[in-house]
């Protein structure tokens, strides 16, 4: 199975000079050594590279994000995760549409989420979302 780790693992995952402690960023450094299947989506891509301002920083860890897949998503992604909004709204959670969409894409593309983000635990509670 495919793997989405959100941005708030990979912020984990890159801070330099620290091993990672927390376990979902160390889940994540064991999936990328043992050649896991990590895909990334583009807005997760969008938010890691937006927080480094250094720019031979910048290019390296672009540089080495670019050996990941990049799960495209199409209209019916963001359908869906306007759906999911709306579930979850109506049962009394609240998250970003980011993190809507991330769920979403997860569910439709059949990729389980790693992700240090309480609200997701929130919003699996209304859909087939499938954590790690």
């Amino acid at each position: 199975m495919r793997v989405v780790a959100d941005t708030s693992v990979w912020s984990l995952v890159l801070r330099r000079g620290q091993p990672p402690s927390d376990p979902h960023a160390a889940e994540l450094a064991r999936m990328l050594a043992q050649g896991e299947r990590v895909v990334l989506l583009g807005i997760v891509l969008q938010e890691i590279l937006q927080g480094i301002r250094d720019p031979a920083q910048f290019e390296t860890v672009r540089s080495y994000l670019e050996d990941l897949p990049l799960l495209r998503l199409e209209r019916r992604d963001y359908v869906a995760a306007a759906e999911l909004w709306n579930a979850c709204m109506a049962g009394g959670v609240q998250a970003s549409s980011v993190d809507f969409q991330i769920a979403a894409a997860c569910i439709e593309h059949d990729c389980a989420l790693l992700s240090a983000d309480q609200d997701f635990q929130h919003i699996a509670r209304f859909c087939a979302l499938q954590l790690l």
